[in-house]
């Protein structure tokens, strides 16, 4: 698949009259527990011509390219991923911490060097309490999709990641667990994860009450805790400026 992806992305490159700079996998796949029928969730990030950026009449900032049962392939352009970045939008943050990179001009370094200055701990934090608890509310039915669970303790266990060490979580959810050290937890999780990567997508499952209640505990602890934490200031424009000239006009 990685020759299939850098085919699509060659494509990209040559329809679009665009470079791309930086690809990645993101998802359930770069997250360490995709079912045998996951997609391949590719995120990248592109550069135009220094006549693009000053066209009165701008580009889309956005590629779809590609959606279909295998792949699901969309780009942003540099300029909006410095911008979201600045935002602390925890998608962008994503990116740049997959463990599963495609491609990466070596131009697209600096922006690297630039994500952690631009991390603010609060605003991931109510994102990620956020998509937990949307995710909770799929698993009320008595039988539910194995990958929700995954999804809220990923969440949770991110909230805790930044509480506990002031930086953006990684994305490998091996990495994540240790955070929570509670062995009737990690061995429920070590059942799901094994479940999760041997059945479709689509397969239901029995509620799981030992989750259950540590997910209910565990997400109302957090919320208090994260009421308490300040936001930082957003990295300069100057910065950014730098960085996206740099790129663009070599």
């Amino acid at each position: 698949m990685f020759e299939v992806i850098s085919s699509q992305l060659d494509e990209v490159e040559r329809a679009c009259n665009v470079k791309v700079l930086y690809a990645i996998e993101s998802g359930s796949r770069s997250w360490g527990f995709a079912s045998p029928d996951s997609d391949y969730d590719v995120r990248f990030v592109y550069a135009r011509t220094v006549d693009d950026y000053l066209a009165l009449n701008p580009a889309s900032d956005v590629i779809n390219w590609r959606l279909d049962e295998t792949l699901d392939i969309v780009g942003w352009d540099l300029s909006k991923f410095l911008l979201l970045l600045r935002k602390s939008n925890p998608s962008a943050h994503e990116w740049i911490v997959s463990p599963i990179v495609y491609r990466e001009d070596p131009r697209f370094a600096v922006v690297r060097d630039i994500a952690p200055d631009a991390f603010n701990p609060k605003a991931c934090l109510h994102h990620y309490l956020g998509m937990a608890k949307s995710n909770v509310d799929h698993l009320q039915a008595e039988q539910v999709k194995l990958k929700k669970y995954l999804y809220v303790l990923r969440c949770l266990f991110s909230v805790e990641w930044i509480l506990q060490r002031g930086s953006f979580p990684p994305q490998l959810f091996a990495e994540l667990r240790p955070v929570v050290s509670d062995d009737a937890l990690q061995a429920a999780i070590d059942e799901v994860l094994v479940w999760k990567t041997s059945t479709q997508e689509s397969d239901l499952h029995a509620r799981i009450p030992v989750l259950d209640s540590w997910i209910q505990a565990e997400f109302n602890r957090l919320t208090d805790a994260v009421a308490q934490v300040q936001p930082r200031d957003p990295v300069s424009f100057d910065v950014l400026n730098e960085v996206f000239l740099s790129i663009v006009k070599s």
